[in-house]
């Protein structure tokens, strides 16, 4: 499946396709001229409040992963027609790459992961419904975890 993940700062790859910043903000100090992405979808990224929540900017503790995962999965909810557009971008064979922070070392434990997660569902789910009813999506189907 042509869909990635990867640090807005790695080297492009061969295969990388259309290379997606999905950040809230955009790297401090980086010059137009040597942006390493394609389109900036900052909605896709976790809100201003749960990034300070997560690095405990708000005078509590740092947010768990658990907690964040949550959090950013229910943000996505609100996102489900972009979510849907990458799908079908996918799905139509083009290859996209979701980039984020180059401090985001740990892909296990970074939105991008959980955003290709939720496309990959939205794929899976596309290629059962047409089997299973003759190519027609109900309305509903496809629902974010």
């Amino acid at each position: 499946m042509p869909l990635r993940t990867r640090r807005w700062n790695d080297p492009q790859q061969p295969g990388d396709g259309l290379r997606l910043l999905i950040s809230r903000y955009r790297p401090r100090g980086l010059s137009k001229g040597k942006e390493t992405w394609d389109e900036w979808r900052k909605e896709l990224g976790p809100t201003p409040e749960l990034l300070a929540a997560f690095h405990g900017k708000r005078g509590g503790p740092p947010l768990s992963w658990p907690e964040y995962r949550k959090r950013y999965l229910a943000e996505m909810r609100e996102r489900t027609s972009a979510i849907d557009e990458l799908a079908r971008r996918v799905a139509a064979g083009e290859a996209l790459t979701l980039l984020c922070s180059s401090a985001c070392t740990d892909p296990a434990h970074c939105h991008r992961t959980l955003l290709k997660g939720l496309i990959e569902a939205r794929l899976a789910a596309g290629k059962s419904s047409s089997s299973d009813r003759g190519g027609i999506r109900r309305r509903g189907s496809g629902a974010l975890p």
